[in-house]
């Protein structure tokens, strides 16, 4: 499967900003839930997926929602935070 350099960056963008906070960042998908921290998982959801909601919880919740729904807009991917 040829690599879609948009995904890629994406994936990366997602995994280094949920990294940032000290919250749990889950992305649910129609069949999974994934850490947004694990970018081996993180990879496999977002050039499986067509939808994601992200679940945030912890300490910096507020700020972590802000940023992680700036980032899937960012590139394109449909997000709810949930």
């Amino acid at each position: 499967m040829p690599f879609n350099k948009a995904l890629v960056n994406a994936v990366l963008e997602v995994s280094e900003t949920a990294n940032k906070f000290q919250s749990s960042v889950v992305i649910r998908t129609d069949t999974k839930n994934i850490d947004a921290k694990s970018i081996l998982g993180l990879t496999y959801t977002v050039l499986s997926s067509q939808t994601f909601k992200l679940e945030i919880h912890g300490p910096d919740e507020k700020e972590a929602k802000v940023a992680m729904t700036h980032i899937f807009w960012k590139n394109k991917l449909p997000v709810e935070v949930i």
